[in-house]
């Protein structure tokens, strides 16, 4: 089955549908993402592109390293 992931969706609508992927951010740079209350806080409006933007963190990058975990990306 493949996976899909939707950057158009909230952090904690991502963590609730995919928890797997806390570990493939935190991976990326998002120490704070493993804190239950940013997830319950911040992850209810943050996206992974705007937080690849208040980090500094390339949103290629983080595609790219999806891509490798197995996900289609949708926009």
């Amino acid at each position: 089955m493949a996976k899909t992931i939707d950057f158009s969706k909230t952090v904690y609508e991502l963590w609730k549908e995919i928890p797997e992927i806390i570990d493939i951010m935190k991976s990326l740079g998002f120490d704070a993402i493993t804190n239950p209350a940013m997830l319950n806080t911040a992850g209810r409006v943050m996206t992974i592109r705007k937080g690849a933007d208040m980090k500094g963190i390339p949103l290629d990058k983080i595609k790219e390293e999806f891509i490798r975990q197995g996900y289609t990306i949708k926009e």
